[in-house]
């Protein structure tokens, strides 16, 4: 493959809020009606700014831990509902988008190689940190997806390690997405309070993750306890580890923020690294 055909296939690495369960797909009653239709309008418009279509999407969310980095592998993984309180109907929204197994196989190459635990699992559905967004991004459910847990151990640097692992890839023409949010507090949402907290985190990651030096960069986030109000916005760090594997992957570049938002009060990001 020539160096023109490699970067025209090379995608770059994002950092998506997926919204509160299936918030995108209902009306909204615990706030204002318009809560989150700025992100769901971002995200409808995300597949336009991507420099080519995916060949396929590897999708890191915060739902998903286990005691290794795990992969789906099935040839058509099912949905899985794990949300609880919504309206009937969201229990029945569907997104067929298929998997792919040989997708899977070569990421737990690279894990595997990178001396890092990892595994295949064949019966693990897309969360709704998966199909809730691209539904959104790719409506049509026509781009393969494989879905890669976190690790139980929600240690930032080997969350890291994972990313660089997984690199690669994106010269293959995969789109690599951590699907979290950059403010993940329950408590907080809709509360006053807790505004002047997500700013002061949002605007630390904006400063941590814009750091042109990729060890300075990932010093910063192995050590986000420190940051202000860090665990205020992030009581548990699951919804803010899959950012740390976009990081990893896409360490050759800072990471820009592409997205703010204010779901229910309170300062919400995304982050594309070129």
């Amino acid at each position: 493959m020539n160096s023109e055909m490699i970067a025209a296939a090379r995608q770059p690495v994002l950092f998506i809020p997926h919204g509160g369960g299936p918030c995108f797909f209902m009306e909204w009653t615990l706030g204002p009606p318009d809560t989150w239709d700025r992100m769901a309008a971002w995200l409808r418009g995300l597949a336009a700014t991507l420099p080519s279509r995916p060949t396929a999407v590897v999708v890191v969310s915060a739902h998903w831990e286990e005691d290794a980095f795990a992969v789906t592998r099935a040839a058509h993984p099912p949905l899985i509902y794990d949300y609880s309180g919504f309206p009937q109907h969201t229990y029945r929204l569907a997104y067929p988008a298929p998997g792919d197994p040989a997708l899977a196989e070569r990421i737990i190459a690279l894990l595997t190689e990178a001396d890092l635990p990892a595994r295949a699992d064949d019966r693990r559905g897309f969360d709704h940190g998966v199909f809730v967004p691209f539904k959104l991004i790719f409506p049509d459910a026509d781009v393969p997806i494989v879905q890669v847990s976190l690790h139980r151990s929600l240690d930032p640097a080997l969350h890291i390690e994972a990313g660089r692992a997984l690199a690669r890839l994106r010269q293959e023409g995969v789109l690599v997405v951590g699907s979290g949010m950059s403010f993940h507090n329950m408590r907080g949402f809709g509360d006053p309070r807790f505004a002047p907290v997500a700013d002061a985190f949002d605007a630390w990651l904006v400063e941590a993750l814009g750091q042109a030096d990729a060890d300075r960069r990932h010093e910063a986030l192995k050590a986000w306890g420190q940051a202000p109000a860090a665990r205020l916005a992030h009581p548990r760090e699951e919804h803010l580890l899959p950012l740390m594997v976009a990081a990893g992957v896409g360490e050759a570049s800072a990471g820009v923020q592409v997205l703010v938002d204010r779901p229910m009060g309170n300062r919400v990001s995304a982050f594309r690294f070129a």
